[in-house]
């Protein structure tokens, strides 16, 4: 079944436009309790997590949820700002049917949208979120007054979530002596991430934590990278942490500045796990993941595959092959043997860890450079982008890039999934080739779109 209103991470748009608006967002929340309630065993009252970001749409959003699965019969715990992998946590950890994250990630404030978890932590299947797509065409009829559910708060909800991560640190090591800029992105680990290094021993320099529902992601967090590394320098930190705005993001800085993406955080977490031979598998990264990285891994011996962009296809891919490590160059990183789903501070702290243990630097761990990589986005509105990609002009420009990368580079063609546009990425060692080659296709792709 085509889905309608759930994307690759839930339902997203801009607050006050269809589909995140009062009355929808009502109505999600009773078709979701419906699916619930029906598959809750034995007549079980259903109950619900409901977490949210820092944005000030997310007060409006939260009643409405909290209604329409009240309506439905289900009980709702609210738990306030909170990460996105803390919903998922606290879902599996407290028991409970499903977790709801109010959140629009990395996005402006402007935006907001709502995600859901299953009852063990992960991504609801497909199946269920048809379910309630399904529900949402039925009328909205009201539980009689001794079935409706009830809310309350969960009053230690941070203080379970931050045991939760320290405890994915091993307990032989710590980070005392360590000076630590934490760039919370004014967001939902604002009141997290600074306690978790801080309680292991680190001295902290907190960024990014006074919310005031307008500012989450603007000019600071993992999007912005300027902004750690003016922390770090500020601070003279050994290093730097950046979080986006629902904490599922990493990105990190060495005490010069230089900013570490997901791919290389991914890479010093894998070689820290082959070299203790518990890694487990491989590694999944993306159509998206540096070739210098798939490259480097390959050094070590360790398997490497692909998936589609989005962390939704790392984790269904890591499930299907038994592995437990995947990520984003964006700074999604899996790290299934710790967390169901991604976490920044949980992925932060493999990194810390592989530094410690090991007794080395962000610079040293990382013993590769990756290739510069360029991405193009080019609107066509003509034509359907999988036409335009699989055109004979389009298809003939893109062999020719890859007879002139020599087998040092890669090219991809990805339409996207939200608007009418196709990504254009050329990756290679030539910074000059590179662009020059980008900019070939991109013009082709035009043309012919």
């Amino acid at each position: 079944m085509s889905r309608k209103y759930f994307g690759t991470d839930g339902i997203r748009g801009t607050v006050g436009d269809a589909p995140i608006t009062p009355d929808f967002v009502m109505r999600l929340g009773y078709a979701a309790g419906k699916v619930l309630a029906r598959r809750a065993a034995g007549g079980e009252h259903p109950a619900v997590l409901i977490g949210k970001d820092t944005r000030i749409s997310g007060y409006m959003l939260e009643s409405a949820l909290e209604a329409g699965l009240s309506a439905a019969g289900v009980d709702v715990l609210l738990v306030g700002p909170m990460p996105t992998p803390g919903v998922a946590y606290l879902t599996r950890a407290l028991r409970l049917s499903a977790g709801i994250v109010i959140s629009a990630s990395h996005n402006p404030y402007q935006d907001n949208g709502i995600k859901f978890f299953s009852a063990d932590g992960s991504k609801l299947p497909d199946a269920v979120e048809s379910a309630i797509e399904a529900a949402l065409e039925q009328p909205l009829q009201c539980a009689s007054s001794a079935r409706l559910g009830k809310a309350r708060r969960i009053d230690d909800a941070a203080g379970r979530y931050i045991e939760f991560c320290k405890s994915t640190f091993p307990a032989r090591l710590d980070l005392h002596g360590l000076r630590i800029a934490v760039d919370c992105a004014n967001g939902a680990g604002y009141h997290i991430a600074p306690h978790v290094f801080h309680e292991l021993g680190a001295d902290v320099v907190p960024t990014g934590v006074a919310p005031d529902g307008f500012n989450i992601n603007r000019n600071v967090g993992a999007t912005h990278a300027e902004s750690l590394q003016k922390a770090v320098r500020r601070a003279k930190a050994d290093i730097g942490i950046a979080l986006d705005g629902d904490g599922d993001r990493l990105i990190m800085a060495d005490a010069s500045g230089r900013i570490y993406d997901g791919d290389e955080l991914l890479y010093v977490v894998a070689a820290r796990r082959k070299r203790t031979r518990s890694l487990r598998g491989g590694v999944v990264g993306t159509q998206m993941t540096n070739l210098a990285m798939a490259q480097a891994l390959a050094r070590l011996k360790i398997p490497f595959a692909r998936a589609k962009v989005g962390d939704r296809y790392v984790l269904e891919m890591l499930q299907a092959k038994g592995w437990q490590l995947g990520g984003e160059n964006s700074g999604h990183i899996v790290c299934l043997d710790r967390h169901t789903t991604g976490d920044g501070i949980v992925s932060a702290l493999q990194v810390l860890e592989a530094l410690s243990a090991e007794k080395t630097t962000l610079a040293e761990a990382v013993d590769f450079r990756l290739y510069p990589q360029v991405l193009l986005n080019v609107k066509v509105a003509g034509r359907p982008a999988g036409d335009v990609v699989a055109a004979a002009a389009v298809q003939k420009a893109v062999a020719a890039a890859e007879r002139a990368l020599k087998g040092a580079g890669r090219v991809l063609l990805r339409p996207s999934g939200t608007e009418p546009v196709i990504r254009v990425m050329v990756e290679g060692p030539s910074p000059a080739a590179v662009r020059k080659l980008a900019s070939g296709i991109a013009r082709v792709v035009s043309a012919a779109g």
